[in-house]
């Protein structure tokens, strides 16, 4: 096969499954349309697939067939979509990709409701795994859940305080968007039969480079080119929101640098571009893009350090799952 076809034919059967075959697999049914619709709409709402892509790439490293595995890769898509279902209604968002969000276009307590069934459906799709194994997934799924729920309560706790420590921002960030990739990659290690050591080693990778890709979501708010982003460049800046560029701002910040970005930071009525701009200005005068790229690079460094000594069977699997951590860094949106 020709370098990344695994991916892209993977990928291709998951939508397919997802689209076509998970209604009748979890029994989402058409009565009553307001608890299920929901669930089919964020479903189909133009998602990347990453997760799910990343149990199945890792089980094939280890494992042919990855296929095999569509309902528990599923699963994890299924559960990713209920958390982004209920943390729009937190975040009281209006859109999600480019979409109305379910509680806009339903209302709180649809979402509210829909989420919670499909969190059972993620469970019905686990239920799917050799039985030996099961026990193992399951409590894996349950720490993972659970990670990102401490993870969304840092998130809204950290909107109420004046100050954030960088060591808990990564702690925060780390539980809400990392630690669900570590699973996806240790979920399909262990489906394969890879031994509890590679596993983890997957999980450790999923781990750094999701703290990774989160600084570069954060960087990419700020000095993204706008013709390319697909958002409003700066709307972190815009709402004061709490990213590791201006934890470092806060901490850097003397003089003159200081005074004008709490200035800025307390305003309640402002030009939003020109609020952007001072800003950014004051993160040039600082180096906040070369300290964000380097903390940014540190963790996508210690996270393919875990490549070194994992025992795989299937090296184009692997070289796939390193392309596609490799295209997903030097994004531009």
């Amino acid at each position: 096969m020709t370098k990344r076809s695994h991916a892209h034919a993977l990928l291709g059967k998951l939508e397919k499954f997802i689209q076509e075959e998970l209604p009748a697999e979890v029994g989402i049914k058409q009565s009553p349309k307001e608890l299920y619709e929901p669930i089919t709409y964020i479903l189909r709402l133009d998602g990347k697939r990453i997760r799910p892509l990343l149990s199945l790439l890792a089980y094939g490293i280890f494992k042919q067939n990855p296929e095999s595995i569509l309902s528990q890769a599923a699963a994890v898509e299924v559960f990713h979509n209920f958390t982004l279902m209920h943390d729009d209604i937190m975040d009281e968002a209006p859109l999600r990709r480019g979409k109305k969000t379910v509680h806009v276009k339903w209302n709180r307590n649809v979402a509210i409701l829909s989420g919670d069934v499909m969190l059972v459906k993620a469970y019905d799709l686990l239920l799917k795994t050799n039985p030996e194994l099961l026990p193992e997934v399951i409590r894996l799924f349950n720490n993972t859940a659970v990670e990102v729920c401490e993870g969304q309560q840092l998130d809204m706790n950290f909107e109420s305080l004046g100050t954030v420590a960088e060591s808990d921002y990564i702690t925060m960030i780390r539980l809400k968007t990392a630690v669900l990739l570590g699973f996806a990659l240790q979920m399909g290690a262990l489906l394969a039969g890879a031994d509890r050591e590679d596993a983890q080693k997957l999980y450790d990778f999923g781990m750094n480079v999701g703290v990774g890709f989160q600084l570069k979501d954060d960087l990419l708010d700020v000095f993204a080119d706008q013709t390319k982003f697909g958002k409003q460049v700066g709307g972190d800046i815009i709402s004061n929101k709490k990213t590791f560029l201006l934890i470092k701002a806060m901490e850097l910040a003397k003089g003159k640098d200081a005074e004008e970005l709490n200035y800025w930071l307390s305003l309640e009525d402002f030009d939003k571009e020109e609020k952007v701009r001072a800003v950014r200005a004051i993160y040039d005068n600082l180096g906040i893009k070369s300290l964000t790229e380097a903390k940014m690079n540190s963790y996508f460094d210690a996270g393919f350090q875990q490549f070194e000594s994992l025992h795989f069977q299937n090296e184009e699997y692997l070289l796939e799952l390193r392309q596609l951590t490799q295209d997903l860094i030097h994004r531009e949106k």
